[in-house]
């Protein structure tokens, strides 16, 4: 298809939305198109410099009236900006709120500009802020003001209809694995560090770190595992409820077998090196980080939550758990680090699924089609 002019806003942090949608900028950028990031600080999988790639950094002036700086309006602005300068094609929003609500404002604002709208949903902004009569019908009419909207999964498209009562054509493109950053690698380089040369074995939690996510409990499986395991774990990423995890942690005990790494340009080094993936979350519209692990060849753990079972067959690609069911996680955790027979054919499995099901070169073919949809139709 021809070179687009593409701009994506979204959230910079460590999360599953960022990281989607910086990860297919950077793909769409390798494919010919002109990407355009917004946000208010550099994503944290955006390099200083990648071919074919600008990033607009979304200042706010402060200013004493404002007891809150008005970022969605700053947002709007620098958006209007580019898309007058550039000639938008699309504008792809991740998260909605503020950004589908910016995007609108945007294009109102820029007389004769003919971008498309395209709002992917995330996940809690739908069954968090979507439930919160604060949000919830300016949350609608960004959906409404969209050209198009997107889910990342099945059962985030089926949260959205009872949510919001939303009738029109949800498009239910899931998130992607780029199969070649993370693969299956020997990283005895990677393992000694982590392990600061003892021979242990690595569990892995990568998130942002939010309670949802409940992280503590990955704390509380390495205590169950008891004294006699020799397993270590290891933190990646950053988020607010990390210091709570630390100081839990400090109180069993557990400091020494506990690696902080905290937000990584090579997470997918780490994550290959590590023998379990572990994820105890509340609430997970699709599991980025388990699809991630499961490429890696990591047998994941996680729980029978949201669009998870869309990702992770139990019994087969990883093992699911009720939430909060941490002896059963431990039980799992400790087959899977013990069995290196099961371990090796979940891990395998998981592989293949990924490849099959959510490779980077099909779903952004997808992208692409969805977008030559939506500029044919102008």
């Amino acid at each position: 298809m021809k070179s687009l002019r593409i701009g994506i806003a979204c959230y910079p942090t460590f999360g599953g939305s960022g990281v989607m949608a910086t990860e297919l900028g950077l793909a769409l950028a390798d494919r010919g198109h002109e990407i355009h990031f917004f946000s208010y600080a550099r994503p944290s999988r955006l390099s200083a410099y990648h071919r074919g790639v600008e990033f607009h950094n979304v200042s706010v002036s402060s200013y004493p009236l404002f007891q809150y700086p008005p970022y969605d309006l700053a947002l709007a602005s620098s958006m209007r900006a580019i898309m007058e300068e550039r000639s938008l094609d699309i504008l792809h929003v991740h998260y909605a709120v503020p950004h589908a609500i910016c995007a609108h404002l945007a294009r109102e604002m820029c007389s004769g500009c003919g971008a498309r709208i395209v709002t992917t949903l995330h996940g809690t902004d739908i069954t968090i802020l979507g439930r919160d009569p604060s949000y919830r019908e300016v949350i609608a009419f960004g959906l409404q003001q969209s050209d198009a909207v997107v889910s990342v999964s099945g059962w985030l498209e089926q949260q959205t209809r009872e949510v919001f009562g939303y009738e029109g054509t949800i498009h239910v493109l899931p998130n992607f694995v780029d199969a070649e950053r993370f693969r299956p690698r020997s990283n005895d380089d990677v393992r000694r560090g982590l392990t600061s040369g003892r021979d242990r074995q690595l569990i892995v939690h990568v998130s942002n770190f939010r309670a949802l996510k409940r992280a503590s409990e990955t704390v509380d499986v390495l205590q169950r595992l008891g004294p006699e395991s020799n397993a270590s774990l290891v933190l990646v990423g950053d988020g607010p409820d990390l210091s709570l995890v630390r100081d839990h942690a400090a109180r069993l005990g557990l400091l020494d077998r506990i690696r902080f790494l905290g937000e990584i340009e090579n997470v997918e080094e780490v994550v290959a090196a590590c023998d379990v993936a572990l994820y105890p979350t509340e609430s997970e519209s699709f599991g980025l980080a388990a699809l991630e692990a499961m490429a890696t060849s990591v047998p994941v753990v996680t729980t029978r939550v949201g669009g998870v079972p869309e990702v992770v067959v139990d019994g087969e690609t990883g093992l699911l758990h009720e939430v909060g069911d941490v002896d059963g996680m431990t039980a799992s955790v400790r087959t899977l680090l013990t069995d290196s027979d099961l371990n090796a054919r979940m891990g395998a499995q998981g592989r293949q699924r990924a490849l099959e099901l959510f490779s980077l070169d099909s779903l952004l073919l997808r992208h692409e089609q969805l977008y030559s949809s939506l500029i044919a139709g102008r």
